[in-house]
């Protein structure tokens, strides 16, 4: 085979790809399904695919996403960097954030994490004050002197601090959002009617993110 139809028949070969790829209509658009964040948040590993989700312990709707949500973030692949960010606008998701980053400082995060959201959701335990955590956190294992220590550190404190300035970079009114690599959020609304809805948008844009990496592009 000669030059010319080598290239001929790549070219045959590739055109069925180009139009699956380009020639389609995109399946989630951008101010419909997402919104693209104006200036994009920097991520903890850029040769990862960031994927975080806003949460607050105190909402019904983060309760009941967590069995869809830790059944999606098992199925992922290794290029996708999965982040749990607390949202607070008040003083109680303030001090829910605090028990978060407690967590997250004595690497007790996958034993606090459910029964966090049951003592608020189920069993009418608000956790508004240091008592309450700690008391949580000594059901679970850990010492009233580890947790009064880590609870009222200067790191923790620090995150929860960061953490007010993450919510405005973030754009975040509500919970649960999803937030792809630090450009774009996804809420439930009219477009995105389901949780699982949602989560469709973040699959559709870690693949989006994938391929702009791949290609070297933003």
């Amino acid at each position: 085979m000669n030059k010319r139809l080598k290239q001929i028949f790549a070219i045959l070969i590739l055109m069925p790809l180009a139009f699956s790829t380009f020639g389609q209509p995109a399946r989630y658009v951008a101010g419909t399904h997402y919104v693209e964040l104006n200036n994009p948040v920097r991520t903890n590993d850029d040769s990862k695919v960031e994927v975080v989700e806003a949460f607050w312990y105190g909402c019904s709707h983060c309760f009941r996403f967590e069995p869809l949500l830790h059944d999606w973030a098992s199925n992922q692949a290794g290029d996708v960097d999965f982040v749990l960010f607390p949202a607070q606008w008040n003083q109680l998701m303030q001090i829910h954030s605090q028990l978060y980053y407690t967590a997250e400082s004595l690497d007790v995060v996958d034993v606090i994490h459910e029964p966090a959201f049951n003592a608020i959701n189920v069993e009418g335990n608000r956790l508004q004050n240091e008592r309450q955590i700690r008391a949580l956190f000594e059901e679970h294992g850990v010492s009233e002197e580890d947790f009064t220590a880590a609870f009222n550190s200067f790191s923790v404190r620090t995150k929860v601090n960061q953490g007010n300035r993450r919510m405005q970079d973030y754009q975040i009114r509500s919970t649960p959002n999803m937030i792809v690599n630090g450009k774009y959020i996804i809420t439930t609304g009219e477009a995105v009617p389901t949780q699982q809805d949602m989560l469709n948008v973040v699959d559709f844009l870690i693949e989006k993110e994938r391929q702009a990496m791949a290609s070297g592009g933003e």
